[in-house]
């Protein structure tokens, strides 16, 4: 029996020697030393031995399995180094190739000019108040002086859900909100920047569009407050050689109102195609707050005063940049886009 053992053992070492793979050295594994493998079938056989002669066959026994165990553990990790070693060749990069090169994206044009707008109006000690894009006609028209039956209403081409709640046409509902919330404290000086919607569709203009309005009350505001104000914002956002001009309008939030323009930055005011030959771009349109917008929410118009300004987005990016068609911002065109 001793010499069936280490006959076994020799064996298993030449097996080992040929196995190259895990699946070889388990399959040795248990063809010796399995329940059923060569090793354990002659130990099987110890009962029939004489007992002084069983201890001596059980040590046998143990270096045989231990000497086997011993080199599969050997053979196992001189097979895992072996593949490692062919898979790192098979992985090989050729680190003389050049490297795949990967754009960084931008931000869109909106979204820096929007970014600038507000970062000049923070400078000037304005915060940024937001409010629905779904919202009721009462906060987008009623409360900013344009009853049911105002013919003003038609100037802004509403998408109406029912006929209380509506897409907001101008992000004015927000100042209204603000001012409701804040009555009677002042100051009140906030910017309300965001989408809105009218049905409007062409090379200037879109269904959808984004605004930045502004709005400030206090007391003893006045319209030369007003000026000061846009007169910075446009010096900042077109450089500082850049001249406002006031027009008169009508807004049915604001009285007086006025539109405000700025000297042409392409000819510094003598007339070019970019201005039409005037000298003058419109950039926003502006106002002190109708008193009877300041009583529906909440202030008296005989110790305060304000003053509002709203301008589109899109129009402040189309003249910075020079982009003659509105569409070109929502056509995704990375051609277009990569130039910002």
């Amino acid at each position: 029996m001793e010499q069936r053992l280490r006959e076994l053992a020799q064996e298993a070492l030449r097996a080992l020697e040929g196995a190259n793979t895990p699946e070889e050295l388990n399959h040795i594994r248990v063809h010796y030393l399995g329940k059923k493998g060569e090793v354990t079938q002659v130990l099987r056989g110890m009962g029939a031995l004489p007992a002084e002669e069983r201890p001596r066959i059980g040590q046998v026994a143990n270096e045989v399995r231990e000497q086997i165990e011993t080199a599969l553990a050997a053979r196992n990790q001189h097979v895992k180094e072996a593949q490692r070693s062919l898979r790192l060749a098979a992985e090989t990069l050729d680190v003389s190739l050049p490297g795949v090169r990967f754009d960084l994206g931008k931000l869109h044009p909106l979204t820096q000019v929007l970014r600038e707008i507000e970062t000049i109006f923070l400078g000037l000690g304005f915060q940024i108040a937001e409010g629905p894009e779904i919202e009721l006609d009462y906060y987008n028209f009623e409360a900013l002086n344009l009853p049911k039956d105002h013919p003003a209403r038609d100037m802004q081409d509403t998408f109406f859900i029912n006929p209380e709640v509506l897409l907001r046409t101008h992000t004015s509902p927000v100042q209204v909100r603000t001012m409701e919330k804040t009555v009677p404290h002042v100051p009140v000086k906030v910017i309300c920047p965001g989408r809105v919607y009218r049905r409007d569709d062409d090379a200037t203009h879109s269904p959808m569009f984004h605004q930045v309005e502004g709005l400030v009350v206090d007391k003893q505001i006045t319209f030369a407050d007003l000026k000061g104000v846009l007169a910075t914002f446009a010096r900042q956002m077109f450089g500082p050689a850049t001249r406002t001009r006031l027009r008169p309008s009508y807004f049915p939030f604001t009285e007086p109102s006025a539109e405000v323009d700025i000297s042409c930055f392409n000819c510094q005011g003598s007339g070019c195609r970019v201005c039409k030959g005037s000298g003058w771009l419109e950039i926003l349109g502006s106002g002190m707050v109708h008193p009877r917008v300041l009583e529906m929410s909440g202030y008296n118009p005989e110790e305060v005063t304000g003053f509002a300004f709203g301008m589109g987005v899109e129009r402040i990016a189309m003249l910075k940049y020079g982009i003659d068609d509105l569409r070109l911002l929502f056509d995704n065109d990375i051609r277009f886009l990569e130039q910002f």
